[in-house]
């Protein structure tokens, strides 16, 4: 490993017994329907039977379980596209920390009450997470909260990647994993941690077109600002910090392929999980599976796609299935 990743096999593995007292295995279940119309072995991971409805309880779990006495009596804070607020608001609940949880307006209305029903107290600020991201140091300057980061910390990073863990344990035969991108958290833990175990695992991130924060920094060779915009898959917004310590360089190392998406793809997709696998996501959650009815040829015969999240707003999804 690197040392600048400064992220080790034993970090995740830690991680995976710390995180068990509050969160469960998940299910990797057979697509029969993907699998017959893609003809290859489709296996999804449901990370939506959550708590929280997404994987980032994991990675919020992982650091928070760490924080010390000091550190839970002042509190902490966040920001997010929506699901990383809540998975770390939920955690706050559990253990009783104080949480400010800072959002963008851009963040869909279900994702708001949801996080409102946590408990958390919520401050919305501008147009995009960097905005929220630079609200949450002053609270971190002046108040003397931790901040709980959503991707780019080695504790996150690693809870993410227990999923790794539990795939290659249920299929020990995995030839490729699809996993959507924002900020490089999850790709980075659970593709680091299956390059460790099985180093012939293809690794393919799915992310939106025009707004991919992760692919554009990629193809300019360091991490950069992109403008997010109103899409489906709102949970993969968000930039990936111009000062990224950890995920850029491992996305770079340990991820083989992008495929952007339109939200027209996502949308098929979504309808596609409701109607033949009988299971509900947000936009990015299915991602992975716009992907392979997009990609077909292209995929390994035993693939596990990454379902990260059921948190979707059901007007967003009505309106955007009208516009086609």
């Amino acid at each position: 490993m690197n040392s600048n990743q400064e992220v080790a096999l034993s970090d995740i593995r830690l991680a995976h017994n710390r995180i068990a007292e509050l969160i469960g295995k998940t299910p990797l279940l057979k697509a029969p329907a993907l699998s017959e119309l893609a003809g290859i072995e489709a296996y999804l991971k449901l990370e939506t039977i959550n708590e929280v409805g997404s994987f980032k309880i994991r990675g919020a779990a992982n650091k928070m379980l760490q924080l010390t006495e000091t550190q839970c009596k002042q509190g902490v804070t966040t920001y997010s596209t929506g699901n990383h607020g809540m998975a770390v608001a939920f955690i706050a609940r559990e253990l009783s920390i104080p949480a400010v949880i800072c959002i963008s307006n851009r963040v869909p209305h279900a994702k708001v009450a949801a996080l409102q029903r946590l408990g958390a107290k919520i401050e919305i600020v501008g147009d995009g997470q960097d905005d929220a991201a630079k609200r949450c140091q002053q609270l971190q300057e002046h108040d003397g909260l931790t901040v709980i980061p959503p991707f780019d910390d080695r504790d996150i990073i690693a809870g993410q990647g227990t999923i790794a863990l539990e795939i290659l344990e249920d299929l020990p035969g995995l030839e490729e994993v699809i996993i959507p991108v924002s900020g490089g958290g999850l790709i980075a833990g659970i593709g680091f941690a299956l390059k460790q175990l099985k180093p012939d695992v293809q690794v393919t991130g799915v992310s939106i077109q025009a707004a991919s924060a992760m692919h554009e920094s990629l193809r300019e060779g360091k991490p950069i600002e992109v403008p997010e915009k109103n899409t489906i898959a709102d949970s993969l917004l968000g930039g990936i910090n111009l000062e990224n310590h950890y995920t850029f360089t491992m996305v770079q190392q340990y991820m083989d392929q992008m495929i952007l998406l339109s939200d027209r793809n996502i949308v098929k997709a979504m309808t596609f999980l409701m109607e033949q696998e009988r299971i509900v996501a947000e936009g990015a959650g299915a991602a992975g599976v716009a992907a392979v009815l997009t990609e077909q040829s292209a995929m390994k015969q035993s693939t596990v796609i990454l379902v990260t999240g059921n948190n979707l707003d059901w007007q967003q999804f009505y309106a955007a299935k009208e516009e086609g």
